[in-house]
């Protein structure tokens, strides 16, 4: 039987979402000769919170995709020391954003790999899927959030995102497991497709 504290844990990360905080991108840390720095990158996570950040969003562009690579093996490892630097340094209210990257079978891996390690939500980049039909790209959200709640991703066009339609919001509202849309476009048009959907699905006070 579940303890009232593991109960309530989920519903107060949610409500401090939705309530509206700060949740900045962690930069990676690197060391003059281009090797990462454990020492900085757990500084970097300790400033945010200190700063009054509500949460930290790791893995997404300014932590660099390419800690993904092979070659780098960087992923796992700055994922797990941000979260252990949250735990040490911040509340139990303090958001875990992690981000979600490439096809299905990776974004689900990585989706497992950080809700494994205590993170909240995974930002849903969607950049592998620039080509993709709408519909595509819905299926792909849904079996990412079967795993880990997903916050979505309205990316703008002049770094990689693509135009994304008014039905697809909509429909991406309709996903259970999605909890918030960081809206980026840098198109008030664009930007109002994404809050139109929000408002007609329902769930502007999820």
């Amino acid at each position: 039987m579940e303890t009232t504290e593991a109960v309530e844990a989920p519903k107060k990360w949610r409500k401090r979402l939705a309530e509206g905080i700060v949740i900045p991108a962690l930069p990676l840390a690197l060391n003059e000769d281009g090797s990462w720095s454990e020492q900085h990158q757990r500084a970097l996570v300790r400033y945010y919170i200190e700063a009054g950040a509500g949460g930290v969003a790791v893995g997404v562009h300014s932590t660099q995709f390419a800690i993904r690579e092979p070659r780098h093996g960087l992923f796992e490892q700055v994922l797990r020391l941000a979260v252990q630097s949250m735990d040490q340094f911040g509340d139990s209210g303090l958001v875990k954003v992690a981000g979600v990257c490439g096809l299905t079978e990776q974004a689900r891996a990585e989706a497992e790999l950080a809700g494994g390690m205590g993170y909240h939500a995974g930002l849903l980049g969607l950049g592998a899927f620039r080509d993709a039909a709408e519909k595509t790209m819905l299926d792909h959200a849904r079996a990412v959030a079967e795993v880990l709640p997903v916050i979505g991703f309205y990316l703008q066009s002049a770094v990689g995102g693509q135009k994304l339609s008014y039905r697809f919001w909509r429909e991406f509202c309709e996903l259970e497991n999605v909890v918030a849309i960081k809206v980026a476009p840098f198109n008030r048009y664009q930007t109002l497709d994404v809050v139109r959907a929000v408002i007609d699905s329902g769930r502007e006070d999820v």
